[in-house]
Order: structure tokens, then sequence, then C-alpha cells
């Protein structure tokens, strides 16, 4: 990855040749988002923003002839996060435009991929009447209406994940070019305000006071929160200087234990927000 971005950062017309292709080429679009990605990072958004038009086009075509808005989705995500960072450089900001976009992600696909919307809930319909037929008799007439908006929320949180986890990468390929160590040190030190948490957690649990999708303001709420919570985890072990087995066991147990978890680092990053945990605790051995 270190050869590419090294690649990459050589001109314009490399990275945006290695954009294009891979935007163009199924199940390696998340190359490009990164890509351009750091190439807003690193050269600006003026520049991030003409090189990208190189990965959009192959984007549009995915969209418009394939069906298939991730690409496109990822890929703004990753722009607009990137662009965020740069001008701020504060991952709370970035994340939060993430999720504003997720916001809109989710309202905006069923109006503009209706048809495969209902193809996947037709899909999802038959499951269950098939193998949890309990469930879709229980649900009933709801049965249609629950799995639109599980499937309407997991396509635009997925875009989201991906979208945040592409911007990490382009960060993380500056730092390793320009500033060694620079990626880890800004990611131990992530920690969202106590007025962003709140609105977090207020965003999370509104959907059904207001009857919106509560699964997609649980997504784009609870992100920024998650994220949040893993800075902590590895701010901690960083700073205790323990050893990279520690993250190890770590996202092991987060594989295993899934949702019980994740639940657990959302309340652990609302709670640092207030009371700034890592700031209280003494580093272990010698300073990082």
């Amino acid at each position: 990855m270190r050869a590419l971005a090294q690649f990459v950062m050589r001109g314009p017309l490399q990275a945006g040749g290695v954009a294009a292709v891979t935007t163009a080429i199924p199940l390696l679009f998340w190359i490009g988002a990164a890509v351009i990605g750091l190439v807003i990072l690193r050269l600006g958004i003026s520049q991030g923003l003409s090189i990208g038009l190189w990965a959009l086009l192959p984007a549009l075509g995915w969209s418009w002839f394939g069906q298939d808005p991730t690409a496109l989705v990822v890929l703004l995500q990753a722009m607009l996060m990137a662009s965020i960072l740069r001008i701020t450089l504060s991952w709370e900001k970035a994340l939060l435009a993430g999720s504003f976009l997720g916001i809109v992600t989710g309202l905006m696909l069923p109006l503009v991929y209706p048809d495969l919307l209902n193809d996947l809930v037709q899909a999802g319909v038959r499951f269950y009447e098939e193998y949890n037929a309990e469930i879709a008799s229980s649900l009933g007439n709801e049965l249609e209406t629950v799995i639109r908006q599980t499937m309407n929320a997991s396509m635009a949180g997925t875009y989201l994940v991906l979208g945040v986890c592409m911007t990490m990468l382009a960060r993380s390929w500056q730092a390793g070019l320009y500033n060694p160590g620079g990626f880890r040190t800004e990611f131990h030190s992530l920690r969202l305000s106590p007025a962003i948490a709140v609105i977090c957690v207020i965003t999370m649990v509104a959907g059904p006071v207001l009857g919106l999708n509560s699964m997609l303001l649980g997504w784009v709420g609870g992100l920024p929160l998650f994220v949040a919570g893993l800075a902590l985890v590895h701010g901690v072990i960083g700073r205790k200087n323990l050893s990279g087995q520690w993250l190890v066991l770590f996202y092991l147990a987060l594989v295993l234990l899934g949702p019980s978890l994740m639940i657990l680092l959302v309340v652990l990053a609302f709670v640092d927000s207030w009371l700034d945990i890592r700031r209280r605790m003494k580093p272990s051995g010698p300073a990082e």
C-alpha cells in the first residue's frame, strides 16, 4: 500500500489513472476513494476535486448503468470527509460531515434507486417467510416496512463505514509518506466534545419519537461515538505502552461479542467526552 501511495503522489496523471482504473474494477472502488482522499489531504481540495473527476466518471457509470451506487457514494463520502479534515484538522467535524451525508444518502436511496431497494426488500420478505415464519407472522403487514427500513439503513450505514475507513486509510498513507507516526498520534487522541456526543445520542434515540427510520439514525449517530470508542481503546493501550497483542485480543473480542461490545464502546466514548479518560491516566514506560 505504501508503494501505491508513493506512485499516486508522483503526479496528477498517476493519481487520476489509479483512481479511475480501480473505481472501474468491481470490488476495488475503495482504493479509488482512498487515492482521492490522499490527494485532497496532501495537495488541497481544488487539486483533489479535479483529479476526483477521473474516479467520478466510472463511479457514475456503475451508479447509472449498473444500478449500484456503492462506488459513487463511498467516493463522495471520502472526498467530503477528507476535505473537512484538511480544512479543520478535526476528526470530529469530519465524522459529523460523513454522518450528515449518510442521512442524505438514506433519504435519497428510495427516490433514486427504488427498483434496487424493492428487489432487496422482496428478497428479504421471501427469506423471512420461508425461514423465519414466526417472525414474519408476528410482524404481519409491517414485515415489508421493517425490512425496507432495515435495508435502507444498512446500505447507507455501510457506505458511511466504508467512507470513514477510506478517509482513515488516506490519512494513514499521508502520515506514512510525510509524517511517520502522525496518524497514530492523531487517532489515539480522537475524542468527541460533550456537546457533539449529546447530539449523537439524541440522533440515535430520536427515530421512534419523530417517526423516522430509527435504524438509519442509529447508524449515523452511533458511528462517531463508535469510532471515538475505538480511538479510546487504542489510546489507552498506547498510553500504557502495552503490546500490540492487546489490540489483537480486543478486535477478536469485537468480532466474537459483536453488538454487545459495540454498545459498550459507544457508552465509553460518551463518558470519555466528559471525563477525558486518557488525560487522567498516567503513562507507563517511556513516553511515546
